[in-house]
């Protein structure tokens, strides 16, 4: 498979995004607070990783723990402020309590973004319906990709999920790249890669010391190379 993969790379800070661009990471996803799963960093952060790394940089859009918006107006209020400092590519994705996606919250996040690409992120993992979230969100401008594991427990039990999708790229609602990430492991990637999906996203798996400790680019480096045999 000649078409290089994708490896997206979780970081906190300079240190990791420094370590995730040596290691040979195409793109970061910014964020904060690992603890509540990754939160919207500050924007001095953003600015720093930005000067100190030449790769793409996507950057959080949520601001507390779970899957819906919280407050949607500080949710415009720091889409705007990343904007203002540069940021072209974000992450993000709200539900409502049913598990629809709250398309109103997500409208108003994105009038902040034009002419921006973003990644819808593992809130499809929670979603009542999976092909109907992918519908209804795609006429939504800047969307091009979905980070999913196939499921809310991880991709072992979401792999099915994952190769069915792959398989329907191109179809109304599938157009966009299929990043698969959440309990990724290197023994996933083989599998996957013959199946054509050709984005992968790690986090835990960078820093074998634990998220106490930095990305290791020999840890980015070993993904890298499995990615390339394909």
């Amino acid at each position: 498979m000649s078409k290089r993969a994708v490896l997206e790379v979780i970081a906190l800070d300079i240190e990791d995004a420094v370590a995730a661009e040596a290691g040979g990471a195409d793109r970061l996803e910014l964020v904060t607070d690992m603890a509540a799963d990754g939160l919207t960093p500050p924007v001095e952060t953003f600015a720093g990783i930005r000067a100190a790394v030449g790769i793409s940089l996507r950057v959080m859009l949520r601001l507390a723990d779970g899957f819906e918006s919280g407050d949607v107006r500080e949710l415009v209020r720091a889409a705007r402020g990343l904007r203002a400092a540069g940021a072209d590519e974000f992450v993000l994705g709200f539900l409502d309590e049913a598990g629809e996606p709250d398309l109103p919250a997500l409208e108003a996040v994105l009038t902040e973004l034009p002419g921006c690409r973003w990644t819808f992120h593992r809130a499809i993992d929670r979603a009542a319906d999976r092909d109907a979230l992918r519908k209804r969100l795609s006429d939504l401008p800047g969307l091009d990709t979905y980070l999913t594991a196939g499921s809310a427990s991880g991709v072992d039990d979401g792999r099915p999920t994952l190769l069915a999708e792959a398989g329907r790229r191109g179809e109304p609602g599938y157009e966009p790249q299929l990043l698969v990430g959440g309990g990724l492991r290197l023994d996933h990637v083989p599998g996957l890669r013959a199946a054509g999906i050709d984005a992968f996203h790690i986090g835990g798996a960078a820093r074998p010391g634990g998220w106490e400790a930095p990305v290791s680019a020999e840890a980015v480096r070993e993904w890298r190379a499995v990615l390339d045999r394909g």
